[in-house]
């Protein structure tokens, strides 16, 4: 049979349409009552349950993995770039109390490879099911010549909703004498990439495959670490510890993401104040500690663009913190108090 003049110039209709037949089934996993219709259409559906809010408040938020890809290209893995994903969209609307309702996913390459796409897509399913999340559509897009072979890109959305009196607005809640809890990373979920390719791979001279110092893992697989979602400790926190007719224990959340300690707190803190952060007064990883140790990196830098092991702050009233500590242990995260709220002009200082 002839070829497709389309085919021959690189984007091969009928295989996607091949691929995408098997969605259905990668996507019944994250099924929600409220989507309607079926994946595929020109549009998703969701109804929004009304009679779960009084003001209901839709937060959305889109977002990409960085050159953390690059490290999944070097080790032919891409089963875990579509959980970094969601996760990380899930982290940035629950700081402000959200819970996700839906995610779309965005995946443009050179050529479509079966099996790639499947394991991606696969990855964001399991994400969207552990959150709670339904996934409910995308686009994929085959761009002959437009990426380097093997090579493709991902982005997402992800719309969730919280009601209005209960969303979290740290400028107006957050004091002086707060305790600052931060909850641990598994590594560098998907930020500070461009910068620990440089450092690991040019001046160190490492390969994905070299063991890193204190770890039984690889570098490769240090840096493929799945992002870690909080959306559902931070739900779990808010129910207990902000109830209605009670005086909120929990201030605010900060998602330590691109721009690390020093650009991330100051999205939740009063014009009055600052956060006073402890070096020291966690774990810090192996990979965190080779790359303070080895990069030639100023360190007051290395917080500004890694979360040096902590990936997400919570800002506790400092009677309560013990307890939300407590708490944050009972889900199965670790956490430890490091640092409090201070007189200030809403900056970070780490010391």
């Amino acid at each position: 049979m002839k070829q497709k003049a389309y085919a021959a110039a690189g984007v091969d209709i009928d295989l996607g349409n091949q691929v995408k037949a098997t969605l259905p089934q990668l996507l019944a996993s994250t099924h929600r009552r409220e989507v309607l219709g079926k994946v595929g259409g020109f549009g998703g559906l969701f109804a929004l349950d009304l009679k779960k809010y009084r003001q209901p408040v839709l937060v959305s938020s889109v977002d990409g993995v960085g050159t953390k890809l690059k490290i999944a290209f070097a080790m032919g893995r891409h089963d875990t770039i579509g959980q970094d994903l969601v996760n990380h969209c899930v982290n940035d609307i629950a700081v402000l109390g959200a819970e996700p309702l839906f995610f779309l996913d965005y995946l443009g390459t050179g050529k479509l490879e079966p099996r790639v796409f499947t394991d991606i897509v696969r990855g964001f399913a399991k994400a969207c099911a552990e959150n709670g999340c339904a996934l409910i559509g995308g686009e994929t897009a085959q761009m002959p010549g437009f990426y380097a072979p093997g090579e493709y890109d991902v982005s997402g959305t992800i719309v969730g909703a919280v009601e209005k009196s209960r969303m979290l607005n740290g400028q107006k809640t957050v004091k002086r004498g707060d305790a600052i809890l931060g909850l641990a990373s598994s590594g560098l979920h998907t930020n500070g990439y461009s910068l620990a390719r440089k450092i690991l791979f040019d001046q160190l001279k490492l390969k994905p495959t070299s063991r890193v110092a204190e770890s039984k893992n690889t570098v490769g697989d240090e840096l493929l670490k799945i992002h870690v979602s909080y959306g559902p400790l931070v739900q779990a926190l808010l129910k207990r510890f902000n109830r209605p007719g009670r005086p909120n224990a929990v201030h605010a959340f900060a998602h330590i993401t691109g721009g690390g300690f020093v650009d991330n707190i100051p999205r939740v803190l009063p014009k009055n104040c600052a956060a006073s952060i402890r070096k020291g007064a966690w774990e810090m990883l192996p990979i965190f500690q080779l790359l303070a140790a080895k990069g030639g990196v100023d360190e007051a830098e290395l917080y500004q663009v890694f979360n040096m092991g902590i990936g997400m702050v919570a800002i506790v009233a400092a009677d309560q913190a013990e307890a939300v500590l407590g708490a944050i242990g009972k889900a199965r995260h670790r956490a430890w108090l490091i640092g409090e709220i201070v007189k200030g002009e809403g900056q970070v200082q780490v010391k």
